[in-house]
């Protein structure tokens, strides 16, 4: 989940900035995204959702996503940033949001801009929550023979293997993110690995 946490007030008063999340899977960027959503009144944007609603509601754009998901193709990236523009017009979004799983690559990145910026706004800082890859996939591994042991069932991608993969595959396209938002002077690092209420202190110091 790549969170953006938007305010559209300027000015003095403002109590949140509009910040955009970085992590690989496993960081804890849901577990935050959570406690700033509850704290700040702001909904949280996953961009399956989005999706799901646009075909739903049978917005044209929802209409172009379906006929391409039906054929069982990619939904292109003109169409992921049109309904994410869509859906952030939408009136819960004007205190905030966070957005959940956009952007992924620098193509999205360059578009959010693009978007933001054509409602008069912009992203004020980008935090990376930073981690120990090898760390993470012992937790998965723990998380796993725990919910072995408890006698629940483990999702078929919920597994050391697939999480592995997971994580190269952020690190082969989402982590140059990093990189594209530390050449704007946006990149604010924290450490991911600390307890959840430091990691959530830290964050609020960077949107204040």
């Amino acid at each position: 989940m790549r969170g953006y946490l938007r305010n559209q007030n300027s000015g003095a008063g403002k109590e949140i900035d509009e910040t955009d999340f970085l992590g690989p899977p496993g960081a804890g960027k849901g577990t935050q995204a959570k406690i700033l959503t509850e704290k700040y009144g702001i909904p949280q944007l996953s961009t399956g959702d989005m999706l799901r609603s646009a075909v739903a509601a049978g917005t044209e754009i929802g209409k172009k996503a379906k006929s391409i998901m039906d054929a069982g193709g990619l939904v292109s990236d003109e169409i992921v940033n049109q309904i994410v523009s869509d859906r952030i017009d939408e009136p819960d979004c004007k205190k905030g949001f966070i957005l959940d799983g956009y952007p992924r690559t620098v193509g999205q990145a360059e578009a959010l801009q693009t978007i933001l910026s054509s409602k008069h706004t912009k992203l004020d800082a980008v935090i990376e929550l930073v981690v120990d890859q090898n760390a993470l996939v012992d937790r998965m591994k723990t998380r796993v023979a725990e919910t072995i042991a408890a006698g629940g069932k483990v999702r078929s991608d919920d597994n050391p293997e697939a999480f592995a993969k997971r994580l190269v595959e952020y690190s082969e396209k989402t982590a140059p993110l990093s990189q594209f938002y530390a050449k704007t002077g946006l990149l604010k690092k924290i450490d991911g690995m600390a307890p959840v209420k430091e990691v959530t202190s830290a964050i609020e110091k960077i949107l204040h």
